[in-house]
């Protein structure tokens, strides 16, 4: 089994930074592909980014691109989210995700395991 945790969500002004981590354990020796997918309440849950296992191919939502970087240490099991210059329309609880790595990763049905999800607010 794999479990994810997220953390380093929290309130910040617009044009601020958050990071935020998510650390992978159990069964972590399958080459998954990780992905942040983020929701606020009456929505659909959305994609965000995405890594493959390598690191060399990643994925962002149009929304984000420029501003977030995913990035992932498989040393340490361990998925990132820097997110810069943060905007309003970016809060969200954001939730960690990993899969097979087969399909289309921006899809929800691509992923196996989640995480609990982290708060991220942004003030105007």
């Amino acid at each position: 089994q794999v479990q994810l945790a997220e953390s380093g969500g929290g309130l910040v002004q617009a044009g601020g930074s958050l990071r935020l981590s998510c650390a992978a354990s159990g069964r972590t020796f399958r080459n998954y592909v990780m992905g942040w997918f983020r929701q606020v309440p009456g929505k659909e849950r959305e994609f965000v980014a995405a890594i493959n296992w390598i690191g060399s191919r990643t994925y962002y939502a149009d929304s984000v691109k420029g501003r977030f970087t995913i990035s992932r240490d498989n040393a340490k099991n361990t998925l990132y989210l820097q997110m810069n210059s943060l905007k309003p329309e970016d809060t969200a609880a954001y939730y960690c995700a990993a899969g097979p790595g087969a399909g289309i990763v921006t899809t929800l049905y691509e992923y196996d395991y989640w995480g609990q999800g982290t708060q991220v607010t942004v003030s105007s």
